[in-house]
């Protein structure tokens, strides 16, 4: 029996979000080869946008205010900050742990109500407290958020995709 992996993953702030509120379970990611990203039981540490904030005094150790989080750090309250980019996002920052349940490919537009709404598209009250556009289908939701990532043309494209479902290791 082979060992779990662990590798890292990226996501974006609306989408860390989604995870922490339990609303996202899935990704999708484009299919270029042979899958990158494991099997059931492997795992994906989450990298994330972030500040680290050393205080004035420099023996406490560094503060780490997530982007998602929309932590702001009082300006004059400290030494240094320094944002960190979630690709330059080393391990020992990520707080959020992915157990891989299952992966599949499938083309883009295939995607059903119910997978639109485990990819943690927000529904209508999400989207106005996060100044999104509301959507009345999750379908119609997820398409916008792709595109959004991905492009314009991107959608009618249709392209394979990696299917990863997941859930949050406490």
């Amino acid at each position: 029996m082979s060992q779990a992996k662990e590798r890292p993953i990226i996501f974006k702030g609306e989408m860390v979000r989604a995870i922490l509120d339990g609303r996202k379970t899935q990704t999708r990611r484009l299919v270029k080869g042979p899958c990158p990203y494991g099997v059931a039981g492997d795992r994906f540490w989450v990298r994330e946008s972030l500040t680290a904030v050393q205080p004035g005094n420099h023996r406490q150790p560094p503060m780490l205010a997530y982007a998602a989080d929309n932590v702001w750090v009082e300006p004059g309250t400290t030494a240094w900050k320094k944002a960190v980019s979630s690709i330059h996002m080393p391990r020992w920052a990520s707080r959020i742990t992915l157990e891989i349940t299952n992966i599949r490919y499938e083309h883009l537009r295939d995607i059903s109500e119910a997978d639109a709404k485990a990819e943690g598209v927000c529904g209508q009250l999400e989207a106005v407290k996060a100044g999104f556009s509301w959507y009345d289908k999750p379908r119609k939701a997820f398409r916008s958020l792709w595109e959004s990532i991905n492009g314009k043309e991107s959608w009618f494209s249709d392209p394979l995709v990696w299917v990863i479902e997941f859930k949050r290791v406490e």
